[in-house]
């Protein structure tokens, strides 16, 4: 049965690659990927090396420091001050950090959330002797300037409960897993293949297996510059009906009040429906969607639209999305060239062409 397998699976490659008409055209892309894929193994093992190699510095130097007797000068213990303002606080730019002969100054306004974990890490810095709290404390952000925008920062996390890990520490969950693999048992080479992937991708489980949230899935970022106003090309975006004429995977779009529903040419011809809900939408600036809960692809995304000086418009697409069986499927189904990061510039190019000349593309889903 297994040589039955082998032997159409080899047919099948066959076939594929030795196709008279795309035969050549997916030998080069196969190669391509293979020289990239070749070209991140040696940036990745460059990126660990160094990682590694930093990382048991800072061990030493850990171990120099409980050895050694004394103090710890200004200069020194103002670093590792600021070091815990940025995994603690917000706006640490805000913050104005003084160290005299180990009491260490904090001035300048902080969110009310952050004071008490922040202060408690300070206070844990080795070298601290006291600390003079003369911060300005608000609740929310209001009209201070310092306090606009910023990021969410969660304190000091255990590196493998983080979203992303680091190169070092991927490479010892891939040697653990690689471990659990030679050991045996089944569940010990599934837990083994799961850390394995989880090590290569750096991406979180739910999002391995297609249920994470789609701000941590796969990512696609382009920008083209289309020569038209921008109200036009705003206009021609919000009408959902016409990404059928210009896209070559989208069949349909029904659309209901905020809310529309797509039905995309999937991997293997299959279709793939969802329903996608308006999120935000200012006019001839940006339309932001958000795929609903029962929809098959968990996808979000936004486009923004920005006049340019010779009156044309740049058009800049973000989409984060978690396909069907999470990044194991994206991998599959990207062999067969169901790739929407592949895919989005031929359709971007389409778009263009079609707002620049009017006549909508031949080789789009539905041309007119």
């Amino acid at each position: 049965m297994s040589r039955i397998l082998f032997t159409a699976a080899a047919g099948a490659l066959a076939m594929y690659f030795l196709d008279p008409q795309g035969g050549r055209r997916r030998r080069v892309r196969t190669r391509d990927k293979a020289e990239r894929v070749a070209r991140g193994m040696r940036d990745a093992y460059d990126v660990t090396l160094r990682d590694t190699r930093h990382r048991a510095m800072g061990i030493k130097a850990i171990g120099r420091r409980i050895l050694r007797r004394g103090g710890v000068d200004d200069g020194t213990l103002a670093g590792r001050v600021r070091a815990a303002l940025g995994r603690y606080v917000s706006h640490p730019h805000a913050i104005e950090v003084t160290v005299n002969e180990g009491e260490v100054g904090l001035a300048g306004p902080i969110l009310a959330h952050e004071v008490p974990a922040f202060m408690k890490a300070v206070k844990r810095v080795p070298g601290v002797r006291r600390v003079s709290n003369q911060l300005v404390v608000h609740k929310e952000a209001g009209n201070v300037s310092s306090l606009q925008g910023g990021v969410p920062r969660r304190g000091e996390r255990f590196e493998l409960l983080q979203d992303n890990w680091s190169p070092a520490a991927r490479l010892a969950v891939g040697t653990v897993g690689f471990a659990l693999l030679l050991r045996g048992g089944i569940l010990w080479r599934l837990g083994g293949a799961a850390l394995i992937a989880r090590a290569i991708t750096n991406l979180d489980f739910a999002t391995l297996i297609g249920t994470g949230a789609p701000e941590h899935g796969i990512e696609v970022q382009k920008t083209i510059c289309v020569n038209a106003p921008v109200e036009q090309v705003f206009g021609f975006w919000a009408d959902y009906e016409n990404f059928p004429h210009f896209m070559s995977k989208v069949r349909d779009v029904h659309v209901a009040g905020n809310r529309s529903h797509w039905v995309v040419r999937g991997p293997a011809g299959m279709d793939v429906e969802w329903t996608s809900e308006l999120v935000n939408m200012e006019p001839n600036s940006v339309i932001e969607w958000r795929s609903t809960p029962d929809s098959e692809v968990k996808h979000a995304g936004e486009v923004c639209f920005e006049p340019t000086d010779d009156g044309g418009t740049r058009v800049s697409v973000r989409l984060c999305y978690v396909p069907p069986a999470g990044a194991f499927g994206h991998a599959v189904a990207s062999l067969f060239g169901a790739d929407p990061k592949s895919e989005m510039d031929a359709d971007l190019m389409r778009m263009k062409s079609m707002i620049e000349t009017g006549r909508a593309p031949h080789d789009a889903a539905q041309p007119t």
